[in-house]
C-alpha cells in the first residue's frame, strides 16, 4: 500500500508524492518547482513621495517598485513671460485691422466727411478679434501636437492632462475661459501657480491640466 497523507487545509487524503491536493488544489510543498516563491521588495512596500509607483507584474502578484522619471512644471514667472509673448504676437496680428479703420476715420475727418464712426468701429472690431483670436489661438495650439502656444514653446513648456497626455480642443477651450475666473478674483487664480504642488493655477485645477516643462 502506497504512502498517503492528509491535506493541511481541507483534510483530504492524498497519495504520497502528490504536489497538489486532489480536492482543494493547495500545493503540498510550498517550495515545489510548479509554484515559484514570491520575492518581496526590499522595503516591503513603496515609500510615499519616493518617486516610485507599485507594479503588480511579478509572477507572485507582489508589488515591485518601478522608477518614474522626474517631472518639472512651469512656474509662475516663466508663465507670465510666456503669456506676455503670446499677447504681443496677438497684438501684432490684429493691429493692422485697427490701423485700417483708424486711418479711414482720420481721412474722413480731415476731408470733412462723416467717417469718424469708422475709428470707433475699428476699436470694437479689434477688441472682438483679440477676444476670439486669443481663444482660438490658445485652444488650437494647446490641443495640437505642439501642446503649447508659441510663448510656452520658447521655454520648453507644454499643456497636458493630469496623466501627461495631450488635451482635447474642448478641454483647452475650458482652460482658456477658466482664466477669466482666475483674473476676476484679483488674479488670485494665477498667483496660485506659485504655491500649489504641481504649479497649477485655478484654471488648471478646473480644467484638470498641468503645464510641464522639459
Amino acid at each position: 500500500m502506497s504512502e498517503t497523507f492528509f491535506c493541511n487545509k481541507c483534510g483530504a487524503q492524498n497519495a504520497g508524492g502528490a504536489q497538489f491536493c486532489i480536492r482543494c488544489g493547495t500545493p503540498t510543498n510550498p517550495a515545489s518547482p510548479g509554484i515559484p516563491p514570491p520575492v518581496p521588495s526590499p522595503a516591503g512596500s513603496y515609500a510615499a513621495g519616493s518617486g516610485a509607483v507599485p507594479s503588480y507584474a511579478s509572477a507572485g502578484g507582489y508589488p515591485a517598485t518601478v522608477a518614474v522619471a522626474g517631472v518639472h512644471y512651469g512656474g509662475f514667472w516663466i508663465r507670465v513671460v510666456a503669456a506676455v509673448i503670446d499677447a504681443v504676437i496677438l497684438r501684432v496680428v490684429v493691429a493692422p485691422v485697427g490701423v485700417i479703420f483708424g486711418g479711414l476715420g482720420m481721412a474722413g475727418t480731415m476731408s470733412g466727411l462723416p467717417h469718424r464712426g469708422l475709428a470707433i468701429l475699428g476699436g470694437g472690431v479689434t477688441f472682438i478679434l483679440l477676444l476670439f483670436g486669443s481663444w482660438l489661438y490658445e485652444a488650437f495650439m494647446e490641443s495640437s501636437s505642439y501642446q503649447a502656444t508659441l510663448g510656452k514653446m520658447i521655454f520648453g513648456m507644454k499643456v497636458t492632462d493630469l496623466n501627461g497626455n495631450r488635451i482635447s480642443f474642448e478641454r483647452a477651450t475650458g482652460r482658456h475661459f477658466a482664466k477669466w475666473l482666475s483674473g476676476m478674483i484679483l488674479g488670485i487664480g494665477y498667483i496660485m501657480v506659485g504655491f500649489t504642488e504641481r504649479k497649477q493655477g485655478l484654471h488648471d485645477l478646473l480644467a484638470g491640466t498641468l503645464v510641464q516643462r522639459a
